[in-house]
């Protein structure tokens, strides 16, 4: 059965909504004039923490089916490919600001860091990573698949929580209407694909 006119054309808009949502902090970030002097290993650290906030609005819309074209098996084959892209952007950006300025990083890592954003930056790292792993050994735990979903679902919850306060927090280079309403799109999102997932 061939998708209708109306289906078409509402798929193509959520496909723009996302693009714009995704490119305008992006954009935002691009031309900052806090990227003034700074050095090339920073900026590139900064951009990967950008494109991993944008990331975070792609997930939960995989995981729910929203996006089309990507509903069922190949939404869950990208979620799976979104998820490991995440997880090299914070490597990126926690091994940026590591060569720019171990001290702060170690600071961060050990929750002693005076920057308010750096605690909540750094628990959501660690329920990325515990994610990431649980994704990995998700056929092993094909048996106790229900509390394997129930894990994820809140490790999610966790990353997205965390990342949205620690982005908030920092006087970055998305700008503060984009960085918002980013922010916004993504809390959103999880709790449309929380609500809607079965624990």
């Amino acid at each position: 059965m061939e998708p209708t006119l109306p289906r078409l054309a509402r798929g193509g808009v959520i496909w723009a909504a996302l693009a714009v949502a995704i490119a305008v902090p992006i954009q935002a970030a691009a031309t900052s004039p806090l990227l003034a002097w700074r050095d090339p290993v920073y900026i590139a650290a900064g951009f990967a923490g950008v494109l991993a906030m944008a990331l975070l609005l792609v997930q939960p819309l995989l995981a729910a089916g929203i996006l089309p074209g990507l509903r069922g098996m190949a939404g869950r084959r990208i979620h799976r490919w979104t998820g490991g892209c995440i997880v090299i952007a914070v490597l990126i950006h926690v091994a940026g600001l590591w060569l720019t300025s171990p001290p702060d990083v170690v600071d961060a890592l050990l929750f002693r860091s005076p920057t308010p954003f750096s605690p909540w930056g750094v628990v959501a790292m660690w329920a990325l990573f515990l994610t990431a792993i649980l994704a990995v050994l998700r056929r092993r735990l094909r048996r106790r698949l229900r509390a394997w979903r129930l894990g994820h679902i809140s490790l999610a919850t966790v990353i997205v929580v965390g990342s949205v306060i620690h982005a908030l927090l920092i006087e970055g280079t998305m700008g503060t209407l984009s960085k918002t309403a980013l922010c916004v799109l993504v809390l959103l999102a999880t709790l449309k694909a929380v609500s809607g997932l079965r624990p």
